[in-house]
């Protein structure tokens, strides 16, 4: 099983639609890189859902209920999965928390802000769950 971090803009699409659809296609990759890291999921693969923009955090749990697949609406190399809510962190953790812990220097994250759908090493993942409040 593999971790993974998920962006998307809440004023588009939020943790809370995903919370509400209960089961919802990620889409609208177009990175290559982020497109790369989509084509690696498995189902039973879990995600951070990170609110972009403003906000600018981790704000909640997500499984991968699907393997990739072509992307209906886009069709050529594009792909998507289908995600499930698994809950809401206990609290956002930001990214100036992020940045401001050594750990997390070489993390995607950090380092190319602009990319989508990133892994999430096991000791990231922990991490965050730590700083979040949330128990394993």
């Amino acid at each position: 099983m593999a971790n993974w971090l998920l962006k998307t803009e809440p004023k588009e699409y939020s943790y809370d639609d995903l919370e509400k659809a209960g089961r919802d296609v990620w889409d609208g990759v177009r990175n290559p890189t982020a497109l790369a890291h989509l084509r690696c999921m498995r189902q039973g693969d879990r995600a951070f859902i990170y609110h972009t923009g403003s906000e600018k955090a981790v704000v909640g749990l997500a499984e991968v209920v699907s393997e990739p697949y072509p992307d209906p609406a886009a069709g050529g190399p594009r792909v998507v999965v289908d995600v499930s809510p698994l809950g809401r962190l206990p609290r956002p953790v930001t990214l100036a928390e992020i940045k401001a812990r050594p750990e997390f220097a070489g993390w995607e994250l950090v380092r190319l802000p602009r990319l989508s759908v990133m892994p999430v090493s096991p000791e990231r993942w922990q991490r965050i769950l730590e700083l979040a409040g949330a128990t394993p």
